[in-house]
């Protein structure tokens, strides 16, 4: 890595499959160890069931509140200042809650690449 500084409106949000707004704020060759991104999910939707493999990821809630559901544990309510700890391979998703959109940074190591996202959300009829 070679000292850097990233320009935050580098790159443009846009709307994933994950059914989210996603700004990478970091995340290419420049530091292949991570990756940040800003992410915004609207009032009442929730990302898609999803699993990163080889991938840890830790979210920061930013503002708005959240209720997030991981693989194996009970739902739990998130609110800004809290870090959410996910391990490689561990279902997960995120709702905002209230009259607000949820913002969370979320950081990925080694960085997020769309080849370890996997989709496990049960498809709708």
């Amino acid at each position: 890595m070679k000292p850097a500084i990233l320009p935050a409106c580098a790159q443009p949000e846009t709307f994933t499959v994950e059914g989210c707004h996603v700004r990478e704020l970091s995340n290419g060759a420049q530091d292949e160890t991570l990756s940040i991104a800003q992410v915004r999910v609207a009032c009442g939707h929730s990302t898609r069931w999803h699993r990163l493999r080889n991938t840890q990821e830790r979210y920061v809630i930013v503002a708005g509140r959240g209720l997030m559901q991981l693989q194996g544990q009970a739902p739990q309510e998130v609110s800004a200042g809290d870090v959410v700890l996910i391990p490689p391979g561990c279902g997960q998703r995120i709702q905002a809650l209230g009259d607000t959109e949820l913002v969370f940074l979320a950081i990925c190591t080694p960085r997020f690449v769309w080849q370890a996202y996997e989709d496990i959300d049960t498809p709708q009829p």
